[in-house]
């Protein structure tokens, strides 16, 4: 079947080793099921694979991807939750199993004509959403309403103040959106004056450049940026407000700037990816409110270099989609 998958790692070229081409057929152990694919999305999370983050060169080819939308072999049209781990052994919750994986790290990802998932991942696609948007929503969708809705303390109701930091990003633009379906205030950063104008189109109440005096404080804040905004996300948040952290894409060691956290009793959480019941509850919440995924580009899996070169440039908004 054709495959967009890692055969070497580089951490200074990452698509050095990305092949698109023929790989295996899914052989999936019991308990398992295959989809057919209709479409699948990319994330960073693909070119720290290519450059040896968590994907070491003994499990190499891995095809590559965490997201996809497809058909099961009985006709059911689904989304799969990437996360491959126990709820057992996390207490209740998947993504805090000790170990818990996700597709492509030890065993095939998304971006194939077929890709074989445990039975408990699949949650059934609405009619609602297009395979394309179905396919955006298990990786950076998903981390945007963990962030949001269980981590951040923002009143479940709405009328919080909330701050997202660099917009243009899978998870930023996916926390804009959710955010304000949910009647939030809120704020965002890019140092891209092109962005800052998108993220005003997608109704942002102010946008500001990275680092920028913001209207007022706010109750929590959207970190994915890491050392380039950390002190600014503090500095940011009212007493008892909220840090949610599920990246560091400019780097991971920040000044921890502890007095101002002990001194105002701010709190600073992780948060990886979400539950597969946290998946069906952010489709619910898209298929009620009509909020959808915003798409950069679609283009056919064959021609999935072009959209990995796309997401090492930076020159996307919103979600890159393949078609098998």
């Amino acid at each position: 079947m054709l495959a967009a998958a890692a055969v070497s790692i580089n951490p200074s070229d990452p698509l050095a080793g990305l092949v698109i081409g023929e790989q295996p057929d899914p052989s999936p152990p019991e308990g398992w099921t295959t989809i057919t694919v209709r479409a699948a999305s990319l994330n960073h999370h693909d070119l720290f694979s290519l450059r040896g983050v968590g994907l070491p060169a003994d499990r190499l080819p891995m095809i590559l991807g965490c997201d996809a939308a497809g058909v099961t072999d009985d006709g059911r049209e689904v989304i799969a939750h990437a996360v491959i781990g126990d709820p057992v052994a996390g207490g209740g919750d998947e993504t805090l199993d000790p170990r818990r994986t996700l597709l492509s790290e030890l065993y095939p990802g998304t971006l194939a004509e077929r890709v074989a998932v445990p039975a408990r991942n699949l949650v059934p696609k609405p009619a609602s959403l297009s395979w394309e948007e179905a396919a955006c929503l298990p990786t950076a969708w998903l981390t945007a309403y963990r962030m949001l809705f269980t981590k951040s303390g923002l009143p479940a109701d709405g009328g919080g103040k909330v701050l997202i930091q660099g917009a243009g990003g899978g998870v930023a633009t996916a926390a804009l959106l959710l955010a304000k379906a949910a009647g939030h205030t809120v704020y965002v950063t890019s140092r891209d004056e092109a962005k800052r104008k998108r993220a005003e189109s997608l109704g942002a109440d102010a946008v500001v450049e990275s680092g920028g005096r913001l209207p007022s404080r706010v109750d929590a804040v959207i970190e994915t940026v890491g050392a380039a905004t950390w002190s600014h996300s503090v500095k940011s948040l009212r007493p008892g407000g909220t840090i949610v952290c599920s990246g560091a894409t400019s780097g991971p060691n920040p000044p921890a700037e502890l007095t101002r956290i002990f001194f105002l009793q701010l709190n600073v959480r992780g948060s990886t990816m979400g539950t597969r019941d946290e998946l069906a509850s952010l489709v619910s919440f898209l298929d009620r409110t009509g909020v959808r995924p915003l798409i950069d580009d679609v283009r056919p899996l064959g021609d999935g270099r072009a959209s990995f070169e796309r997401m090492v440039h930076g020159e996307l908004f919103g979600k890159l989609v393949l078609t098998p």
